[in-house]
């Protein structure tokens, strides 16, 4: 009788082996003085830092949709990871942490240590930049679930805050202003639209340049999620910040209302919103209402800020010094609706 082994079963344990090996450089770099653990252990071990009276863990999980597809039509993995990073990180923001550490989780039809590589580097990356350690993760080899070429992806972060300093949107009232950071574009919501609208009826190709991107529709699509912590942090840590809204899936009608107390209203003002071509094609591509473009995607912005009118030009002037340019989206009125946009 024939022997039959582990990898004729499709799970390559060698290829694991060789991938642990590749990403270990890239892993090693997010690394601080909290994290007390190595590659390799049953668990990765964090020591929480000093100087919390009362510290709060938060913590987040998410993935990165159907945008996956387009990384693996485009071969293209090292952007991917960082999108997995932001989905988690700026959710945990959203209520003061400050990120602490990460863990991945990827699941595969076929463990190739090059593409496997690639995608932990686009990890690495998001954690650098949000100033998470990466402190341990997963690689599943499951040839029965995916093809060879098939992926996901999942992320798990975890942050710190001081109880009194929690953001909850709870002190929110009327008169308050909503202050608005931009998206770097579609970010890693909705995605099974844009690929409706871009390759159902209408034959656009990826490689396909175009001119109101400046770029290919791939690489732009591509664009990977943006990571708020390094803008927001220093507003949110010594700022009166009441709340903190991540736009992403369900657009502005599902995420800024989650932080809105009853009994009020956020009115937007959508000309204030930056204008990024890729939603004004897809909405004419589509024949979209407004509605629909605001209940799905970004549109633009990426994070809402909400604060007394008394703060804003400081909290303005610090996401400034984090590289990027807040607008004033609108105010915070009396209401039911949640959100209201204007006109």
């Amino acid at each position: 009788m024939k022997k039959v082994t582990y990898k004729d079963s499709g799970v390559d344990i060698e290829a694991g082996y060789e991938s642990v090996e590749r990403i270990k450089k890239h892993v090693k770099k997010t690394f601080n003085p909290n994290v007390i653990s190595d590659l390799g252990g049953f668990g990765g071990m964090f020591e929480l830092p000093t100087g919390y009276a009362k510290p709060v863990l938060i913590s987040g999980t998410d993935g990165v949709g159907t945008k996956l597809i387009l990384s693996q039509m485009m071969d293209k993995h090292d952007t991917i990871g960082i999108d997995c990073v932001a989905m988690c990180v700026n959710d945990i923001i959203c209520q003061g942490a400050k990120p602490l550490y990460f863990l991945d989780y990827i699941a595969c039809g076929k463990n190739n240590p090059k593409k496997i590589e690639e995608i932990v580097s686009g990890v690495a990356q998001g954690c650098l930049e949000s100033g998470a350690a990466l402190i341990g993760g997963e690689t599943a080899e499951m040839p029965d679930m995916y093809t060879q070429d098939e992926y996901d992806i999942a992320g798990f972060a975890v942050g710190i805050v001081d109880k009194d300093k929690i953001i909850t949107g709870q002190q929110i009232k009327e008169g308050d202003i909503i202050i608005g950071i931009p998206s770097s574009g579609v970010h890693s919501n909705g995605f099974s639209l844009v690929r409706k609208l871009f390759f159902g009826s209408n034959n656009f190709t990826l490689d396909q340049y175009i001119p109101e991107f400046s770029a290919t529709l791939g690489e732009t699509l591509l664009t990977p999620t943006k990571i708020y912590y390094n803008a927001t942090f220093s507003a949110i840590s010594q700022c009166k910040i009441k709340g903190i809204s991540h736009i992403t899936g369900g657009g502005f009608y599902e995420n800024i209302p989650r932080i809105i107390p009853q009994g009020f209203t956020a009115n937007v003002y959508k000309e204030r919103i930056p204008k990024i071509p890729v939603f004004e094609i897809m909405q004419k591509l589509g024949h979209l209402e407004d509605d629909d473009m605001y209940s799905t995607f970004n549109m633009g912005i990426g994070l809402v800020m909400i604060v007394s009118p008394d703060e804003v030009d400081e909290v303005i002037r610090k996401i400034r010094e984090g590289k990027e340019e807040p607008v004033v989206l609108g105010e915070i009125s009396k209401g039911t609706q949640g959100v209201t946009l204007w006109p």
